[in-house]
């Protein structure tokens, strides 16, 4: 089981209140598809019993910031290839559709996760889409990520 979240966006009390559920579920590994924000957020996520890997997203300016204080975590990048128990998942943040489009119905990847859009949905393009929503709850009002059992692909949406 993997955990699947996005745009945080520096809430930082909706960060711990995650990070603590996932603490206490069994979740071998947590995705994050972009916007994390601050540099400062890395010593909530670090508080994670699991691996966790992030990629940027299109408001994460202080790149070289967040590189530095995510190093003992994660390596950020803009776009991150996966395995993870023999399922492939391609992560991209998904400000740019037609790429996850590409990905999607190139026939590589299990799954692709996104993020940017900060509503949650889970489509069958090709290979299963996934975008958890925001975490951040700013702007739909809905705190939510996403669980993903990678033995069937099966998904529970979680809300905060």
């Amino acid at each position: 089981m993997i955990g699947i979240m996005a745009d945080s966006h520096d809430n930082l009390p909706v960060i711990r209140e995650a990070v603590d559920l996932l603490n206490h579920e069994r979740v071998d590994m947590v995705l994050h598809a972009g916007d994390l924000i601050s540099p400062f957020t890395a010593k909530d996520f670090n508080e994670l019993k699991m691996p966790f890997e992030a990629i940027f997203g299109n408001n994460d300016g202080e790149k070289d910031g967040l590189r530095a204080a995510y190093s003992n975590i994660c390596d950020l990048k803009d776009f991150k290839v996966l395995e993870v128990d023999g399922v492939s998942i391609a992560m991209i943040h998904g400000h740019q559709e037609e790429l996850v489009d590409c990905l999607a119905g190139c026939g590589k990847y299990d799954v692709v996760v996104k993020g940017h859009s900060h509503q949650n949905s889970v489509e069958e393009k090709g290979s299963l889409v996934i975008d958890p929503g925001e975490l951040c709850g700013y702007v739909s009002g809905k705190k939510t990520f996403i669980l993903l059992d990678l033995d069937d692909l099966s998904h529970e949406l979680v809300e905060l």
